[in-house]
């Protein structure tokens, strides 16, 4: 099946996200709110997580093992992760628009999160961990790296209580679409 990257780009400039569903369709989703990760000063996490970056155990890269970040996201019970939007993952990597943020304790994959990266904007897709703490140090340094090379938003798309602790807001589509046409204008990298 062949897949045009570009139109895949533009979905995603226009606010939308793909996923599949429970028999592994794909199709574009859209939200009347968005979950945002803060680049600011109200971005947070558990002083425990402060301990463990102290230790430095782990040490971070991007794209070092881009397929099994996208392995690991999509390894779950019930995942919308598809067969099929893992080679769009890969499409997009090798297009330079998807990225992989990883934690490395060792040569041992500790976490990573998967990501979109268009103009300013990082769309995140998932995160796992297969060391504990993995992913939220990978959380606090993409941050970090976000905050570096001046992105304007990280968007990470649903809500839930894990993203909650890191201080992550809901915000109006209407609101959304603005910051996403300034993200889009700021030519930012993230490596």
């Amino acid at each position: 099946m062949q897949y045009d990257i570009a139109a895949i780009i533009r979905g995603y400039a226009q606010g939308y996200f793909l996923m599949a569903d429970e028999r592994d369709r794909l199709s574009w989703y859209g939200s009347q709110e968005r979950t945002l990760i803060p680049l600011d000063e109200r971005f947070r996490y558990p002083k425990s997580l402060q301990r463990v970056l102290n230790q430095e155990r782990f040490t971070v890269a991007v794209n070092r093992d881009f397929p099994s970040v996208v392995a690991g996201c999509a390894n779950r019970e019930i995942t919308w992760i598809s067969p099929e939007l893992q080679k769009i993952y890969w499409l997009l990597y090798q297009a330079g628009y998807a990225y992989s943020f990883e934690t490395w304790q060792g040569d041992e994959l500790a976490g990573g999160i998967l990501g979109i990266v268009i103009g300013g904007a990082f769309i995140g897709e998932s995160m796992f961990y297969r060391i504990p703490d993995g992913s939220k140090v990978a959380m606090v340094k993409l941050i970090e790296r976000l905050r570096q090379r001046q992105f304007v938003l990280f968007d990470a798309q649903m809500m839930n209580p894990h993203l909650e602790r890191f201080g992550a807001y809901l915000i109006e589509d209407k609101e959304y679409n603005t910051l996403l046409k300034q993200a889009l204008q700021s030519p930012c990298s993230l490596i």
